[in-house]
C-alpha cells in the first residue's frame, strides 16, 4: 500500500457507461410505449367485450360457479379467443410499418436488433405469442408477465418478449 493513500478512503474504479449495441436507432421512451400498450389494451376492451357478452361467456363462468365446477377450462378457450382476435386487430399494422395501432398512435415501432422491420410471424409468433400465450398459464403466466413487463427498466429498454424475439421498439421516423 502506498503510504501517501488513505486507507479509508473509497476504492476507484472505471465504471463503463452502458453502450447499447444495437443499432443507432433511438429507444422508445417507457411512458409512450406505456401508453401505446394502453391504447392497444382499449382497443381489445372494444373488441372483446361485445364478442364475450354475444358468445355468452358470462353466462358460461356464472353457471359453472353456480354448479361448482371448474371454469378453467372455459378461461383457456376464451384466453385463445382473445389472442386470435388480437392477432387480426394487429396483424395489418405490425406487418406494414411493426407498429401496433397504439405504437403508430405513439409514433414507436418493433424493429430486429439491426433495426429491420422483423417479419408479422416472428412478431407474432415470438413477440406477441409468447407474451400473450405465457398468459394462459395458471399462476406462472402472471408471475412471468409480471417479470416482462418490469424488465423495461433496465437500461435496454427491453421487455422479455422483446429478448425472446430479438426486437427492440425504437422512435418511428
Amino acid at each position: 500500500m502506498d503510504p501517501q493513500q488513505n486507507p479509508y478512503q473509497t476504492p476507484q474504479s472505471s465504471l463503463n457507461e452502458f453502450h447499447y449495441s444495437g443499432g443507432d436507432d433511438e429507444l422508445a421512451d417507457r411512458g409512450i410505449r406505456l401508453v401505446a400498450a394502453l391504447i392497444d389494451a382499449a382497443i381489445m376492451f372494444a373488441v372483446m367485450v361485445p364478442i364475450m357478452l354475444v358468445g355468452g361467456y358470462l353466462d358460461q363462468i356464472m353457471q359453472a360457479y353456480q354448479t361448482g365446477e371448474s371454469s378453467l377450462g372455459l378461461q383457456f378457450m376464451w384466453g385463445l379467443i382473445g389472442i386470435i382476435v388480437s392477432f387480426l386487430i394487429q396483424a395489418y399494422p405490425l406487418n406494414a410499418s411493426g407498429q401496433t395501432w397504439g405504437k403508430k398512435v405513439m409514433k414507436i415501432k418493433i424493429v430486429d436488433m439491426d433495426g429491420l422491420q422483423p417479419s408479422l410471424a416472428e412478431l407474432l409468433g415470438k413477440r406477441y405469442g409468447f407474451a400473450q400465450g405465457i398468459g394462459l398459464i395458471p399462476c406462472l403466466g402472471a408471475v412471468v408477465q409480471l417479470v416482462d413487463v418490469l424488465m423495461i427498466f433496465r437500461d435496454d429498454r427491453r421487455c422479455l418478449h422483446d429478448h425472446v424475439a430479438g426486437t427492440k421498439v425504437v422512435v418511428a421516423r
